[in-house]
């Protein structure tokens, strides 16, 4: 089970608490990964109270990585965790589709080095946790609740995370190419909006950076069938794309996969320019280094049921909770 930050926190009406949730039953799926190219098999399994997400390498007697921003090695093209000198990429996409649902709990169990890249999206995986049900835990599920504004920046890169009652993501991309541009998009992650609005989103490249990522040994294992291949002037891919703003949207799924490494969802609002991995990992470690901007707290229905105010409040009503206690 692993360790939580030390915080005091909040005991709110017990009835009105969201509870932590795992999987009903388990299920699997295979696939190859996107940057080795190897074959891989992963597993979700149910898991209790207070475990958050864990890696288990089947290929190495069950060798345990938790998901957490401690465990990120390197954040490139993907997202690496390691443990020990072991190590387990790409793991962004199945994170983010964990926590889009709203699962807390689960271990997965994989037996090769990269999680399975399957469309280039967290559809499949999103698809997989409904397949398995959710249920509901005995325990009050926590929030790393934001209490002061918090920014990373390199150059025009910036990504930063303020108080908020819900967890809400404005994103802005802009790239010089004709199917993207600047696309901007904004998502509360409730009520299954990961579902209808991110999890289809794939990810995308562009074919004058291919040569130089396969000579860094990097996306071997990439295809039309888990990328969308940007040229010049459009695409390889026949297929089109599932959204107009599919580019943005992918980034909030890998914003949220990222962010997962929390431990928790988010009470706040994020909002991200130009960001990308390394961007999310230099947030979550500042963050978490400046002790007085956020607090643990049990989580109320009413920062995920709560309809979006047309004029923003001075304090959130978790905060005036909070201030009260």
């Amino acid at each position: 089970m692993r360790e939580r930050i030390f915080c005091n926190l909040y005991k709110g009406n017990k009835s009105n608490l969201i509870k932590q949730t795992t999987l009903g039953s388990s299920v699997e799926t295979d696939g190859i990964g996107l940057h080795t190219a190897v074959p891989v098999k992963v597993r979700l399994t149910s898991a209790p109270p207070d475990t958050g997400y864990v890696f288990r390498r089947t290929d190495l007697g069950g060798f345990e990585i938790p998901a957490t921003v401690e465990s990120v090695a390197h954040c490139g093209y993907a997202t690496t965790l390691m443990r020990t000198g072991v190590m387990l990429s790409t793991v962004e996409h199945l994170l983010s589709a964990l926590r889009g649902l709203g699962v807390d709990n689960v271990y997965i169990d994989v037996d090769n080095l990269e999680i399975p890249i399957l469309d280039g999206s967290a559809e499949v995986f999103a698809e997989m946790i409904e397949q398995a049900g959710i249920v509901e835990q005995p325990l009050a599920r926590r929030a790393l609740l934001v209490r002061e504004k918090v920014s990373f920046q390199q150059g025009d890169r910036r990504i930063s995370v303020e108080p908020g009652d819900r967890y809400e993501i404005d994103c802005l991309i802009d790239f010089p190419h004709p199917l993207i541009g600047v696309q901007k998009f904004s998502l509360q992650l409730n009520d299954g909006a990961f579902s209808r609005e991110i999890a289809a989103a794939r990810t995308f490249g562009f074919t004058h950076e291919i040569e130089a990522l396969r000579r860094a040994n990097l996306i071997r294992g990439g295809s039309l069938d888990n990328a969308i291949v940007l040229t010049p002037t459009g695409m390889l891919n026949e297929t089109g794309l599932r959204f107009r703003d599919e580019f943005v949207r992918h980034k909030i799924l890998d914003i949220i996969g990222d962010l997962a490494l929390l431990g928790m969802p988010i009470l706040g609002k994020v909002v991200a320019e130009r960001s990308g991995h390394i961007m999310h990992a230099g947030l979550m470690s500042k963050l978490l280094r400046m002790r007085s901007a956020w607090d643990i707290v049990d989580m109320p229905e009413m920062s995920v049921q709560s309809p979006t105010p047309d004029v923003q409040s001075p304090k959130s009503k978790v905060q005036s909770l909070l201030s009260a206690s």
